[in-house]
């Protein structure tokens, strides 16, 4: 295993991410700046399609990282039952459900009832789909609904806060079971679908749409909130929560419902909006 991974073990993961909370909300120019400055460097970030394209506008590092879009610069499919992309980013993995267990990387893998933090929420995605999207800090940080679909129920699962660069995801056993998330239950036409938003090493944070802030705080247990009845409803391509800091996505999809494909590879770049599949039936 390589020392950066490694070391990742010995860290104080939510300290950390704590202290990144701070340091990326902190509005002082000259600080924010030099923050923005030196990722728009380094990552190459495009900010012609951003709402705001000039960077150093934004109050905060955190702002400038959970940048909305122009209007239209991520079309949907024309398609009415493609699945849409929820996410910019590069597909790490995506396949059957084989036995309940979701590949991972080289060998990895792990269990939907894990990933979900219950057996039952994991049983309709047995023999269903998956598709793993990681976000870098380069990519606009909103993810968005791949289906329509009304709200059920947030299962906020706590867990380490391991990164979540390909580096980690080829080495470390089990990451996304293990890494603190938050799981999305929705009802559509394909029946239930599930998208993860999972955290990782210094994102100190995931929102959603109807929720607000989410993480933090922490989870000491797993916290489940019940959203049925209050017609919280998503249409395709709207967005749903969003990042601090690049993280990963992960769709559940049921049984003989939908189909991922054709023409998705893994590890190649893909933008929210496309489409990664069709409802079948």
């Amino acid at each position: 295993m390589r020392p950066s991974v490694l070391v990742q073990y010995l860290l104080p993961h939510r300290a950390l991410s704590r202290l990144v909370y701070r340091a990326t909300r902190w509005t002082w120019r000259p600080w924010k700046n030099f923050l923005i400055g030196r990722v728009v460097k380094a990552y190459r970030v495009d900010m012609t399609q951003a709402e705001q394209t000039d960077p150093l506008a934004f109050p905060s590092f955190n702002a400038f990282f959970t940048r909305a879009l122009k209007p239209g610069a991520r079309p949907l499919p024309d398609d009415a039952r493609a699945i849409a992309c929820p996410a910019d980013g590069r597909i790490s993995q995506f396949g059957p459900v084989r036995n309940g267990r979701i590949f991972q990387a080289k060998g990895q893998d792990f269990s939907a009832a894990e990933l979900l933090g219950d057996e039952a929420a994991a049983a309709p995605y047995q023999n269903g789909q998956f598709i793993t999207i990681y976000l870098s800090p380069r990519d606009y940080h909103r993810v968005h609904a791949p289906l329509a679909g009304t709200l059920l129920e947030t299962a906020h699962i706590p867990g380490r806060l391991f990164s979540v660069a390909p580096v980690a995801v080829d080495t470390v056993p089990r990451l996304f079971a293990r890494n603190e998330r938050l799981v999305c239950h929705f009802d559509g036409e394909c029946g239930p679908f599930a998208v993860v938003l999972v955290g990782a090493m210094l994102v100190s944070g995931v929102e959603t749409a109807w929720g607000g802030v989410e993480i933090p705080p922490y989870a000491k247990a797993i916290a489940r909130r019940d959203w049925r009845g209050k017609n919280i409803r998503l249409e395709r391509g709207a967005e749903l929560g969003r990042f601090n800091m690049g993280s990963t996505v992960i769709v559940l999809l049921p049984p003989d419902k939908a189909a991922l494909g054709p023409g998705l590879s893994i590890q190649t770049s893909i933008k929210m909006g496309q489409s990664i599949g069709r409802l079948i039936t």
